[in-house]
């Protein structure tokens, strides 16, 4: 291990990437955001609401899926569960062999082209192939989350971290930038459906091509300027290695007691922070009974307030330090898991408030999260295997929280209340951010502030 001196010298000297680095890293997040904006929080949840419901708002929505009963919304559920199971079980697997011989652009490349083209592949989705679509979503997702493991990682490779929180900032307003602009065209064939005609709903599924297409390919972007990490030659534990880093960092977390601190912490808040996000579509369209326009319109309001929150909240962390306004972000996300639950079915307005605030703070929690880790990390060469534990442990969480979230649906017929079990998730996430300010941070000490 290295010594705290060592630690802080190697620090001053790194030097954060050029500009042109920077805004192709961020490129990234501009190219693949339109995923998470339009299949997973926008067109995609409301479009499976009407292949899989009946229309009748007085009967239970359920499908028959090989053989047994869902309900539409926990099917939805489960099947996202299963694609970030996969991922958590992998990425370890992957990261290693990328670490070893120094070829995680070529990982990133290859998810983020299977992840794409299963959702364009999503184009032929429709009511008489319910397991054809439950398969390529599956695979947009095992391909969208694959990939953020391989460029998350990139981070600290062109950021100093004194830069950390701005460049990490940046990334997700790209995203927000772009998922918006692809977001419009693709309502422009939704509310004119004249342009392509309705049959078997082609105005809507054009909008899956599209997200695919633009995916792939501003994702080309980062891929020729990012620059290529080096070699570390151990291509014969390439298959274990992974798996053992995972023990590796796991071991290394005891003595950095701040860091196991907030990784605990961020485990249990960031899986209600993805469950909200995964979920809250369906959650609108089916619990609260949102039209399929002011659906839209409200996740589009979330994106835009999200671009200013991500600033503000970093520029937050560098008054009042990273964990502190995590606690703050987290404060208003059990304040936001209140109001959902107590909002009447059909109030539209109290939704466009909803969401309003839901941006403002979605962004910021993220890009600090990502941050703040970044900078408790020890010096090491094998950044992705550190990203790596940090993804995992994001999957996990996420697994956890979305079969919870669709048992208690199933088992109580409402999504209502899973939603509680959300408030105890971000309660208990901000008892142990609390937990985390009175340990010290060793081998990293203080640029990270309180």
């Amino acid at each position: 291990m290295l010594s705290v001196e060592t630690d802080k010298t190697k620090t001053t000297n790194m030097q954060t990437a050029s500009k042109k680095v920077i805004n192709a890293w961020a490129m990234y997040d501009w190219a693949n955001s339109a995923y998470n904006l339009v299949i997973t929080s926008t067109i995609f949840p409301a479009y499976w609401e009407t292949i899989t419901g009946d229309g009748d708002e007085l009967t239970p929505d359920n499908v028959n899926f090989f053989g047994r009963m869902f309900d539409n919304s926990a099917l939805y559920n489960y099947a996202l569960a299963i694609a970030f199971f996969i991922v958590a079980v992998s990425s370890p697997l992957l990261s290693s062999i990328a670490d070893t011989r120094g070829n995680k652009k070529s990982f990133m490349a290859f998810f983020l082209t299977l992840g794409s083209f299963a959702c364009a592949g999503l184009f032929f989705f429709t009511k008489q192939n319910l397991g054809f679509g439950i398969f390529l979503m599956i695979v947009a997702c095992l391909g969208f989350w694959s990939s953020l493991v391989f460029y998350n990682s990139y981070l600290p490779d062109i950021a100093a971290p004194e830069d950390r929180d701005r460049v990490s900032a940046r990334g997700f307003s790209y995203g927000y930038i772009g998922s918006v602009l692809l977001q419009v065209i693709c309502l422009v064939f939704v509310f004119f459906p004249s342009i392509t005609g309705e049959a078997n709903n082609l105005n809507i599924r054009i909008s899956f091509l599209l997200t695919g297409m633009w995916w792939f390919g501003f994702a080309q972007i980062p891929l020729r300027r990012l620059p290529k990490p080096l070699r570390q030659n151990k291509p014969n534990q390439a298959l274990t290695a992974g798996y053992l880093e995972l023990k590796k960092v796991w071991n290394q977390l005891t003595n950095i007691a701040r860091l196991k601190r907030f990784l605990t912490a961020f485990f249990f808040y960031n899986m209600a922070v993805q469950t909200v996000m995964l979920s809250a579509a369906l959650y609108g369209k089916k619990e609260l009974q949102i039209p399929t326009i002011n659906l839209i319109i409200s996740i589009i309001l979330i994106q835009i307030v999200a671009i200013p929150g991500a600033i503000v909240i970093s520029k937050l962390s560098d008054k009042i330090g990273n964990i502190k306004s995590l606690m703050l972000c987290v404060l208003v996300w059990v304040g936001i898991c209140i109001y959902g639950y107590m909002i009447p079915a059909k109030d539209t307005n109290q939704f466009y408030l909803l969401a309003t605030l839901v941006g403002f703070v979605m962004g910021g929690i993220q890009s600090l999260s990502r941050s703040t880790y970044s900078k408790l990390m020890p010096v090491t060469k094998d950044t992705t295997s550190f990203f790596s534990f940090y993804d995992v442990t994001e999957k996990i969480a996420i697994v956890i929280g979305m079969f919870s979230f669709g048992y208690i649906t199933e088992l109580t017929g409402s999504q209502r209340n899973a939603v509680l079990s959300l408030i105890i998730e971000f309660g208990i996430g901000l008892l142990l951010l609390v937990y985390t300010l009175r340990a010290k941070q060793l081998n990293t000490d203080e640029p990270l502030h309180n």
